[in-house]
């Protein structure tokens, strides 16, 4: 099993997350009420991938600017930060953060920015402030500019290229069974889209580069949607689209369906399947994050959705938001897995579960989804005090 790309995530004063510290591993359930955090949470990483494969300034338009962006709330700065402790493929340690804080009209720039490997004076590191390179270990520096990441302009450097890679490649996902049945125009197929938009896209390049993995999705989609035998990316004049082969009752052959013609349950299944196994030896992300990825399936299909989670993280991180009892009703799934969400006047807080949740699960007493049921799966106490209380900086040691 690889190990998780990303180790730890601080974030500050981000929508409704005012402070957490989560710690993740190689599958990460996120497990909440709706309206809880969880999906913040979640984009709290993908703005960072926003900002570095776009652009900060893009990053922040699309959630509806920096003051849509930061926390709102008496006794909150005007900026939000983000730290994400990460493990690069040969093993070093490191840590990226940025500050982004506002400014008089309407504008915004980048405060603080760091980027440490091993540790200050033991690898690779950069320091800038508002604009200005404070300290780095290179002999030569790209300028840098107040309103961009500098991590995007050191990118072409080789010291820092795997940090820059490894964020830009991690995943995030929302599939839309609406948005797959249209037709899709060709397009890039070695990343899947957050709606699956170019869903036929990724299915043509894993036919050409990486046909077990199609196989392995086909096997796993088979178990969810039994009638369906196999799919493959057809083409239809200049679009593209999926083509599904079904079996029929009293059909010597199997019928052959488009998209268009599939249930919302089947294509957000290939959807959630596709985004976990669309690894391949051109292509393969960090970590996969998956917003609900039981919607719209039935209750049944629960194993089969586990255990795909299960096998892809082996490879890749994962991340999932759920509350839905029956994906989590699995003795299997350890507690250190879980991160409980919730809301506390408005504000989210974020933890493992509570120490006697942890001591039911670990003595097969319950499982998650038998507690979540009972209504008691909630963040521990004393982890969120703890956290609160020490608020940690952004910026400090590798750990």
């Amino acid at each position: 099993m690889k190990p998780a790309f990303i180790s730890r995530v601080v974030v500050k004063n981000f929508k409704s997350i005012g402070y957490c510290e989560v710690k993740l591993g190689s599958l990460t359930y996120l497990v909440g009420a709706n309206g809880s955090g969880k999906s913040n949470f979640v984009d709290a990483l993908h703005f960072v991938r926003d900002a570095l494969s776009g652009s900060l300034d893009n990053a922040l338009n699309e959630r509806g600017g920096i003051a849509q962006v930061r926390r709102r709330s008496s006794g909150h700065p005007n900026h939000f930060g983000i730290r994400l402790d990460f493990v690069l493929p040969e093993g070093e340690k490191g840590y990226y953060a940025f500050n982004v804080g506002a400014i008089s009209g309407g504008g915004y720039e980048v405060q603080n920015e760091e980027c440490v490997i091993a540790g200050v004076g033991k690898g690779p590191y950069f320091n800038v402030e508002k604009g200005e390179l404070k300290s780095t270990s290179e002999a030569s520096f790209p300028s840098v500019t107040s309103d961009r990441l500098a991590l995007v302009s050191v990118s072409g450097m080789k010291t820092f290229r795997p940090v820059f890679d490894g964020l830009v490649l991690m995943g995030f996902y929302n599939l839309n069974p609406k948005v797959m049945k249209e037709l899709q125009r060709p397009q890039d197929g070695r990343l899947l889209k957050p709606f699956g938009e170019n869903v036929a896209s990724v299915i043509s390049h894993l036919e050409r580069i990486a046909p077990d993995q199609k196989v392995k999705i086909e096997e796993y989609l088979q178990i969810v949607a039994p009638m369906v035998e196999s799919f493959e990316r057809k083409q239809i004049g200049p679009m593209e689209t999926i083509e599904f082969r079904q079996a029929m009752a009293g059909a010597k052959h199997p019928w052959k369906f488009f998209a268009q013609n599939m249930s919302d349950g089947t294509l957000r299944a290939l959807g959630v399947l596709t985004a976990l196994f669309q690894a391949n030896k051109d292509y393969a992300p960090t970590l996969i994050a998956i917003e609900e990825p039981e919607t719209a399936l039935h209750p049944a299909a629960s194993g089969a959705l586990r255990d795909a989670l299960k096998e892809a993280s082996t490879e890749t991180q994962v991340i999932v938001t759920s509350h839905s009892p029956e994906l989590l009703d699995d003795f299997n799934i350890d507690s250190d897995s879980i991160v409980a969400v919730t809301s506390q006047g408005g504000e989210t807080a974020m933890a493992p579960i509570d120490e006697k949740s942890r001591d039911a699960v670990r003595d097969h007493l319950f499982s998650v989804g038998e507690l979540l049921k009972l209504d008691r799966i909630s963040p521990d106490r004393a982890s969120i005090d703890q956290q609160l209380a020490a608020q940690k900086d952004l910026f400090g040691e590798v750990e």
